[in-house]
């Protein structure tokens, strides 16, 4: 509508030499695609994402959140910040084109360098990492409980099978080296598998980060709200609602030490504030607010 209104950049740019306009689109403002609508969803399929997730033996999987709604914004803000820099310098303006889906092959440069430098193209590999073995998610003790590991290099390979009991892995053909245990994976993960449910998710976490291994639960929603690092930090703050009662209230994830932010007060219902707004905002008088009320305008 801004452009069909006569208010390009081009347009705009003769009246203020020095304006910075950036247009962020699915495609790009440019290209035989340039035209085409898109949601962030679709993006993360034309960017290659669900061919990537999953197991080998299924169909690809969506990632589950529209990637490129997430990370479009902070290549923005740098691109605006590089313009700024440059009208610092000049004097002068431009155009910033962003195309979101661009913004997410960003983050596909492995796959994207495997193809083009061996001819490879990458396939779904379930939890596996060709950085990481083991590297998965194991099921521990309990309904549906599962703890994540993953064991880089060799220094924590020893550690690791001293947590589980089988120092012998160490020197065994089949686990010995990195690649040796990358070729037999399969039969590792279900060694692992076995050991992990005889404990807690916790507690195999706790065996392991104190070896030195990276290790963590697979949180639940209980685990998170329960969580003494949140509860510590008054993540979630519980508050009385007129209609809900008592209810928990997500927190803010930065706090600031000179103006530390706090929830004290329960979200409004609909319309609990409207004269306050009204007369106290807006500077409405009271006979103004009554006559309004009187003719069924909030309602």
């Amino acid at each position: 509508a801004l452009f069909r209104s006569g208010l390009s950049y081009d347009e705009l740019v003769k009246v203020k030499p020095d304006l910075i306009m950036l247009r962020s689109s699915s495609l790009g403002q440019t290209g035989p695609y340039a035209g085409r609508s898109g949601f962030g969803m679709l993006l993360d399929g034309l960017a290659g994402f669900p061919n990537l997730v999953g197991w080998p033996e299924q169909e690809p999987q969506p990632i589950g959140i529209p990637y490129c709604d997430v990370i479009a914004p902070p290549f923005a803000a740098s691109a605006l910040i590089a313009a700024l820099l440059y009208k610092r310098r000049t004097g002068k303006g431009q155009l910033i084109d962003i195309s979101q889906l661009e913004t997410a092959i960003q983050f596909l440069a492995p796959a994207i360098l495997e193809y083009t430098a061996n001819g490879k193209v990458g396939s779904r590999a379930g939890n596996s990492s060709p950085a990481a073995v083991p590297h998965g998610v194991y099921p521990c003790r309990g309904e549906d409980r599962w703890c994540a590991i993953a064991v880089p290099g060799d220094d924590e390979w020893r550690s690791f099978c001293q947590v589980v009991g089988q120092p012998e892995w160490v020197t065994d053909p089949r686990f010995a080296a990195f690649t040796d245990r990358k070729r037999n994976e399969a039969e590792l993960d279900d060694l692992i598998g076995r050991w992990t449910r005889g404990y807690t998710a916790e507690e195999v976490m706790g065996k392991m980060q104190g070896a030195g291994i990276a290790a963590g639960l697979v949180a639940s929603a209980a685990d998170v709200y329960n969580d003494p690092q949140l509860r510590h930090r008054k993540h979630f703050r519980v508050l009385n609602h007129k209609e809900l009662g008592d209810f928990s209230y997500v927190g803010e994830p930065a706090i600031l030490s000179e103006t530390p932010y706090s929830i004290d007060r329960p979200s409004p219902c609909l319309g609990e504030h409207t004269e306050q707004v009204c007369t106290g905002i807006l500077g409405m008088s009271d006979d103004e607010f009554v006559e309004l009320v009187t003719d069924g305008v909030f309602e």
